[in-house]
């Protein structure tokens, strides 16, 4: 059982930063994809990026290319997500999420972290 806890949410104006970190509780964390979704409300849930288990495969939605950045540190269980120039369509709940290994899916969520742009 993954367990995620995100933190890093908050209030930003348009054109500003924020830094989601994600920490898993499996030690096994290392050998598992992790992405980022978001879900703005009446939406559906979508798609943001995704980190493969060593780091070194990442591929992202088309609207946030260049702006967003996703990286962990598997030394620490946690997978970040770096987002700047902020937009207030990028203004969601964000859940980090786990691929384990021979899951056909993400199977694996955590709770959300509210992030608000006002412009």
């Amino acid at each position: 059982q993954v367990q995620l806890v995100e933190s890093g949410g908050g209030l930003v104006q348009a054109g500003g930063s924020l830094r989601l970190s994600c920490v898993a509780s499996e030690r096994t964390f290392s050998s598992y994809a992790m992405g980022w979704f978001r879900q703005a409300p009446g939406k559906e849930r979508e798609f943001v990026v995704s980190i493969s288990a060593s780091g070194g495969s990442t591929y992202y939605r088309d609207s946030v290319k260049g702006r967003f950045t996703i990286s962990r540190d598997n030394a620490k269980n946690t997978v970040y997500l770096r987002m700047n120039s902020l937009k207030p369509e990028d203004a969601a709940v964000y859940y980090c999420a786990a691929l384990t290994h021979g899951a056909s899916s993400y199977d694996y969520w955590g709770q959300g972290t509210q992030v608000t742009v006002s412009s």
